[in-house]
């Protein structure tokens, strides 16, 4: 997209047509994506990030003064949102991190107590996907079936999920594998 276009584009979203708008998304969605997945090395929460930070751009169009390309103002409002979301993260991980520790303090005399703290924090170490799908089939009782329509993921998927993660549940605890895995 050329200079001209993306300023009249930009006018027009200023203006609240959703449409300009989308086509400035669709024309820099590209390079703001690659960038966040290069930036946090996921490309789920490169997404998630890309997403917000076209969201805040519509809000603060007006901040844009064309002194730059436009891509270069919205990646720095999506480079704004990955800092804003790692202290975030590190918040949330300092918080569990104090909780565990007073859990460990409470749990030393009970073994059963440090085995479910131990489980937790293994099921927090698998992806999304995989521990959903062990919390419905094997801490819920769920069919693989069912939970693949809970989880809108296909069967396989979702019996490949169980079989992985029970695995890694098992590494992660020192526990035997089982025959067969």
């Amino acid at each position: 997209m050329d200079a001209a276009e993306e300023a009249r584009l930009v006018r027009a979203a200023r203006a609240g047509d959703m449409a300009a708008f989308g086509r400035i998304v669709d024309a820099n969605q590209p390079a703001v994506r690659a960038f966040l997945r290069r930036l946090v090395g996921s490309h789920a929460d490169a997404d998630d990030l890309a997403q917000e930070a076209f969201t805040r751009t519509w809000e603060v169009l007006d901040r844009f003064d064309g002194s730059s390309r436009l891509r270069t103002f919205i990646c720095g409002v999506a480079f704004q949102y990955c800092r804003r979301a790692r202290r975030a993260q590190g918040r949330r991980m300092a918080r569990d991190d104090a909780y565990a520790q007073l859990e460990d303090s409470e749990t030393d005399g009970d073994p059963r107590m440090a085995q479910k703290l131990a489980l937790r924090r293994a099921m927090e170490e698998l992806p999304a996907d995989q521990r959903a799908a062990l919390a419905l089939c094997l801490g819920q009782d769920f069919t693989h079936a069912e939970a693949a329509d809970i989880l809108k993921l296909p069967l396989g998927t979702v019996k490949s999920h169980v079989t992985r993660g029970r695995a890694r549940l098992q590494a992660a605890l020192g526990a035997p594998a089982e025959a067969g895995q």
